[in-house]
């Protein structure tokens, strides 16, 4: 029988360092890779196309929410469990409808997550026992969803690096795009959401789950 092969996307390292432990526990699970960031998560997601990624939300360069949506897309057959010490409806809706199938918080991952690692390797739902039944299964409506779709995804990815203090050249850099185009991405950003600051934008970002204060 094949390992199971788990991916592990946190900032801490130590938190890293748990999981791994915690989950090579059981026979047969293995994690294949690691990553301190979103956009790190992404690019092994796509090379080792776990079974399984285990992500923070509060990432840096590519939040929990956007890197879900990349790895979906790029390996389709990798299920997201959502690790988190953020007890929130409105995120969980954002992770739902971003491809995720399971949420937990990180204050009961030593009792839970083996089991939610287990659901989602038979591609069940897994969802902690503390979150609104509502926020997981209900439709959001147009007026919810507006602000968050109103930005395209490239569009979200910029206002993130923005939110967290990187320049034109380094957004360009890291999004292999030119500083112009990322000059364009940014007054784009700024007419659709209405704003005249940074400041502006680094409270759109934190209000809406997209940085972590």
């Amino acid at each position: 029988m094949a390992p199971l092969s788990i991916l592990i996307a946190d900032d801490h390292a130590v938190v890293r360092a748990g999981l791994r432990t915690l989950l090579e526990s059981r026979t047969l699970w293995q994690v294949c890779a690691e990553a301190a960031d979103g956009r790190d998560a992404v690019e092994k997601a796509a090379k080792h196309k776990p079974h399984i990624a285990i992500l923070d939300i509060g990432m840096p360069l590519l939040n929990g929410v956007e890197a879900t949506r990349q790895i979906r897309k790029s390996s389709p057959s990798t299920e997201i469990l959502i690790l988190t010490m953020h007890e929130s409806d409105d995120l969980v809706q954002q992770v739902v409808e971003a491809g995720a199938r399971g949420y937990i918080l990180k204050d009961e991952a030593d009792r839970v997550l083996l089991d939610a690692v287990q659901a989602l390797s038979q591609h069940k739902p897994f969802f902690s026992v503390r979150v609104s039944e509502a926020a997981v299964f209900a439709d959001t409506s147009d007026s919810t969803k507006s602000s968050r779709s109103r930005l395209t995804p490239r569009e979200r990815e910029i206002l993130q690096l923005l939110a967290e203090g990187k320049s034109n050249k380094e957004v360009a850099s890291l999004l292999n795009i030119s500083v112009n185009t990322a000059e364009a991405h940014r007054a784009n950003i700024m007419l659709k959401l209405d704003f005249h600051s940074l400041a502006e934008l680094v409270m759109y970002a934190v209000r809406n789950n997209i940085i972590q204060t």
